[in-house]
């Protein structure tokens, strides 16, 4: 079964916080986890609320942000979607981190993976 990831992004960054993020990353990653379909999305209008709704709607098993307000990680982990928050650093190496299943709730990644840090 696929994993559909949503990544709401600043740039080519995880955004710092969720409920600002103006555009999105859409990921499904097949069985193998090897093949993998990516789509930005550009979303309408600045809201935690509706990018909820956007997670659950499109089916997504899986969310990695930055700051998140617990009323949001709260309803997304009741939803049973895994939330990796706290998160920083380029959205491209934290989906590597998340595939490789190396990739914890407030993890900095920086360009250099030998440079990396874990905050917990």
């Amino acid at each position: 079964m696929p994993q559909k990831i949503l990544i709401p992004l600043y740039g080519r960054e995880v955004a710092p916080r969720f409920d600002l993020a103006a555009e999105a990353v859409f990921v499904t990653l097949n069985t193998d986890q090897h093949d993998r379909q990516e789509k930005l999305v550009v979303l309408p209008q600045v809201s935690a609320e509706k990018l909820c709704h956007m997670i659950l709607t499109e089916g997504m098993d899986t969310v990695i942000c930055g700051g998140i307000e617990e009323e949001y990680y709260q309803y997304l982990t009741w939803k049973r979607i895994a939330v990796y928050d706290g998160v920083i650093g380029p959205w491209e190496k934290a989906l590597e981190r998340l595939i490789c299943g190396a990739l914890r709730s407030g993890d900095i990644i920086t360009a250099s993976p030998e440079a990396d840090t874990d905050a917990g």
